[in-house]
């Protein structure tokens, strides 16, 4: 297996193969196959979006696959954002269509129109919705597993609101959703205004969301966008206020994808291999059995009880009792990442005790038969606190201040003046091959210059080279 810190690219794509996430075979370049395991992991990801979502008055929907030409060219700039990465279809059967249809590369489009045909007055409104779908864009640059495909895993939710300042607060209560679901994956991030020319197309303002890879490349997992009333002037959703007067709705939108699972990979997994977060592993524990001729039934039956008490107490466990030998299945554990492993021997039996191995610190000790469900979950919650707390000391490491552009490093997230025009901007970019990110959401305490024209900056911009 290729080293993480030596070569990612290729620790990457071993770890995906080894692991058994995903399959590349399938006869269409970035259409891969989700494999069992890598996608229980994208099942509880989803579990815990459905759930937040829910909690806070979202409504699930699903919207067909395919958007006609004449809806998906409504709003100039989203086409113009897609032109080059969406599929069409132009016949049905041998007949060619009157009007070609858009295989969805977002859903916008799609929406709308039916959005406009749901909401008729002020009390129509908030309309919160979201589903999850797959999604399809027309990648060309070189395809990678969960990072960089052309079928793509996606959650995406959308609102309409009465105002602009609604839909604000409601782009404030999408960043408290994503901090509970990243705090439950363990994956740190940062929220980065987008600049104007790298917005979503049609949108008001886009904000990133970036966690960074071992190379020194940022990931963009997801994305929050405030539409303003952009996309509902062209598709005509209106509301009639209290006072009769016919309105336009203001929107949102929140995506995520698949990429939640590269991410996972690359911040958490090592030269052994994944490194799962207990929030979204699809074991949470393994238990192997420590077997020898002598004590093989009183053992097997044993750890078979130890697997019912975890199940029962909804911890997601799994026996492994092939015919193989211990180091081998641990080996194949690891791989997989498996937050917690239970040995379970004559010996342990003897002294009413399970022995344990952490797979994110590789500790070692052992759990009193009698307190073995809370001596569990205590091992997990610490797990996930060290993983996130770990994770995020890493990532904070990996920033560099820099004030002038001589000996700019080429593995770190560049912070830096920056005085928001695009001159500066793209030349920034032109010159030095790195993208800015943007402006922080959350305002940060900076005085500075720009780093192109001089002029003095009160708040910084973030650029690095991008997954």
């Amino acid at each position: 297996m290729s080293m993480k810190e030596d070569n990612f690219a290729d620790w990457y794509l071993d770890i995906v193969e080894k692991a058994g996430l995903s399959d590349k075979r399938y006869p269409i370049k970035g259409m891969n196959v989700w494999t069992p395991y890598g996608w229980k992991i994208m099942r509880q990801i989803d579990t815990y979006i459905r759930e937040e979502f829910d909690a806070t008055d979202h409504d699930e929907v699903c919207f067909p696959l395919m958007i006609p030409e004449t809806e998906f060219a409504k709003e100039k700039d989203h086409i113009k954002g897609f032109d080059e990465e969406v599929y069409w279809v132009t016949h049905a059967g041998l007949n060619e269509l009157d009007v070609r249809l858009v295989i969805r590369p977002t859903s916008e489009t799609a929406m709308y129109p039916m959005f406009s045909l749901w909401i008729r007055s002020h009390q129509d409104l908030p309309l919160k919705t979201y589903q999850i779908v797959n999604t399809f864009r027309y990648e060309t640059k070189q395809t990678r597993p969960f990072i960089r495909v052309r079928e793509i895993h996606f959650f995406e939710s959308h609102t309409c609101h009465v105002s602009e300042e609604d839909a604000q607060l409601q782009v404030e209560e999408d960043i408290e959703i994503l901090e509970r679901i990243a705090k439950k994956i363990c994956l740190p991030y940062t929220l980065l205004v987008r600049t104007e020319w790298d917005k979503f197309p049609g949108a008001h303002y886009t904000v990133g969301i970036d966690t960074s890879m071992p190379n020194g490349r940022t990931l963009q997992m997801g994305s929050i966008h405030h539409y303003r009333t952009n996309f509902s002037v062209p598709y005509d959703i209106t509301y009639e206020d209290e006072n009769g007067e016919h309105k336009h709705a203001h929107q949102t939108t929140f995506g995520m994808s698949e990429r939640l699972v590269g991410a996972l990979i690359g911040v958490h997994g090592d030269d052994q291999g994944l490194v799962m977060p207990p929030g979204i592993a699809p074991f949470q524990a393994v238990i192997i059995p420590i077997l020898s001729k002598k004590n093989a039934d009183e053992v097997l039956a044993a750890s078979k009880a130890l697997m019912s008490a975890l199940s029962a107490a909804g911890i997601r466990v799994k026996l492994d009792d092939r015919d193989d030998r211990p180091g081998s299945k641990y080996y194949d554990w690891e791989i997989k990442g498996v937050p917690l492993r239970l040995e379970l021997g004559a010996r342990d039996i003897e002294n009413n005790v399970v022995s344990f191995a952490r797979r994110d610190t590789g500790e070692k000790g052992a759990i009193a038969l009698d307190d073995l469900v809370p001596g569990v979950r205590m091992i997990l919650d610490d797990i996930s606190d060290n993983m996130l707390a770990r994770a995020t000391e890493v990532q904070k490491s990996r920033v560099q201040d820099i004030d002038s552009t001589e000996n700019i490093p080429q593995d770190k997230i560049l912070r830096f003046g920056w005085c928001g025009c695009e001159e500066c901007g793209h030349k920034f970019e032109d010159t030095f091959d790195f993208k800015i990110l943007g402006t922080p959401y959350h305002p940060e305490e900076y005085q500075g210059k720009c780093i192109i024209c001089g002029k003095p900056v009160d708040k910084p911009a973030y650029a690095a080279h991008t997954m």
